[in-house]
């Protein structure tokens, strides 16, 4: 019999979010749809700082990381997210005091389902790709089993490379969690609230604001109804806020926006399953207690949220579309200065005010892979109709792409006039890898895409 629930977190929040009426009156850029009444936690602030937080007071070491004899009874780990010798900027570690250590575990044994990409077959396909929304199980499934791998890159054994899912599901995690040994992911939010648990501590994450789970750190999803959002796992290391360069000391994300969770923890015996990423593979133990058991931590290797609303948006005033790169909310480096293995990028609402100049995105051709998704409203360049709220795109490595005709001939007439770009949220993760196709992907694509441009018309002969 399972003994009774222990749960331990800090008062009542005060903080942050939840959807606002689409009655509410026009919000001033830079702030939250969100009501800060509904958030039902408090949290810690500021990108990457080192935190320290107690469910129960007196049980985090003063002074030292292992002492000989932990308070109250509890084990003391490190969490290490980084190599021991990475630079102090780079480094990341947490320690945890916990009622029982995570080695203690049955053994690992191997799932078949859900297969993800170290199970499948790849494809390769460089032209421009178009998905609707992937529908809702009508069963009940959970975070785990609604990953929907789309696109990867690279390999999860080197250390190197990204992979690209949808997660669709309906039913709360109950005494199962996940954790990831393969990188750190990235989730964006687009249909429903998850309620995150995780070793540290509790998040609440809205439709239209991300959340990361760094390398390693065990969580569970909770939801209320239908959820559904876009995933990135990158291989290689962990997100770093981009570098503001001549911008200044301020704008685009702001560090202080980030959420980190205080300690919460349960103390209760069950038979808990883990769900473990290992090598593309997913592998599967089981625990006779909770391993959300963590009492009291400090470090900076933690997961985190950040509401996109709260971006502050710099663009051009004068003349020409700025390169997106300007949009950058967190970007994970590779050892080539200014090429990501990540970058994600949103287009939020802003003004325009751009003279003589085409104001949505540029035809382009680029080195780079652009997967786009779409959170709410319209995107600027693609108004054809094909790509809504929960669809996404692929355009690969030198595929051609840009505004749809319908785009392109509206704005092409607009006027000078400075102009706001309302209720909308796309993003993008843009990275150096090129990009192959899971099976879903290769098949359930919108085979009508690339009629999109196929009414733009040869207008310079008529200047001959």
């Amino acid at each position: 019999e399972a003994t009774p629930l222990l749960y331990i977190s800090h008062p009542p929040p005060t903080l942050s979010p939840t959807p606002m009426s689409n009655a509410a009156p026009q919000r001033p850029l830079g702030t939250s749809r969100l009501n800060p009444e509904d958030e039902k936690y408090t949290y810690l602030t500021g990108f990457g700082n080192e935190f320290a937080t107690e469910a129960r007071p007196g049980t985090l070491p003063r002074g030292q990381n292992n002492p000989k004899k932990c308070a109250e009874g509890l084990y003391c780990e490190q969490i290490s997210g980084t190599a021991f010798t990475a630079p102090r900027a780079d480094n990341r570690r947490t320690w945890v005091y916990r009622t029982l250590p995570s080695v203690k575990q049955q053994p690992y044994t191997k799932l078949s389902s859900p297969s993800l990409f170290k199970d499948l077959e790849s494809h390769i396909d460089p032209n421009q790709m178009r998905w609707s929304p992937p529908s809702i199980p009508k069963e009940p499934t959970d975070f785990v089993e609604g990953l929907l791998p789309m696109c990867d890159a690279g390999s999860a054994q080197l250390k190197s490379g990204i992979a690209i899912y949808y997660y669709v599901c309906n039913k709360s995690m109950e005494d199962k969690a996940f954790g990831n040994s393969d990188g750190e992911m990235l989730i964006v939010t687009q249909l429903g609230t998850l309620d995150i648990q995780t070793e540290l501590g509790n998040l609440q994450v809205f439709s239209g604001e991300i959340c990361v789970i760094p390398r390693g750190i065990l969580f569970s999803v909770k939801v209320e109804g239908d959820a559904r959002g876009y995933i990135c796992e990158v291989y290689n290391s962990h997100f770093h806020l981009p570098n503001l360069g001549p911008i200044g000391a301020n704008g685009l994300a702001n560090a202080r926006d980030f959420k980190y969770p205080v300690a919460a923890y349960e103390d209760k015996q069950c038979n808990f399953t883990v769900v473990n990423k290992f090598m593309g593979s997913l592998f599967q133990t089981t625990k006779d207690y909770s391993p959300f058991n963590v009492v009291s931590w400090h470090g900076n290797h933690a997961p985190y949220k950040y509401d996109l609303d709260l971006f502050c948006t710099m663009n051009a005033v004068a003349y020409d579309h700025p390169d997106p790169s300007i949009y950058t909310v967190l970007t994970v480096p590779t050892a080539t200065p200014g090429t990501a293995a990540l970058d994600f990028v949103i287009f939020p609402p802003r003004w325009e005010a751009k003279e003589h100049t085409f104001r949505p995105p540029y035809f382009h051709r680029n080195c780079m892979s652009e997967f786009m998704g779409l959170i709410r409203g319209e995107y600027e360049a693609k108004i054809d109709g094909g790509f809504v709220p929960g669809g996404s795109t692929l355009h690969s490595c030198m595929t051609p792409h840009g505004p749809d005709t319908v785009a392109y001939e509206t704005h092409s007439e607009t006027g000078d006039a400075p102009s706001k770009l309302k209720d909308t949220m796309a993003f993008m993760f843009e990275t150096s890898y090129l990009l192959a196709l899971s099976p879903y992907a290769s098949t359930n694509f919108q085979k009508d895409y690339f009629e999109c441009w196929q009414g733009l018309k040869n207008t310079h002969a008529s200047y001959l």
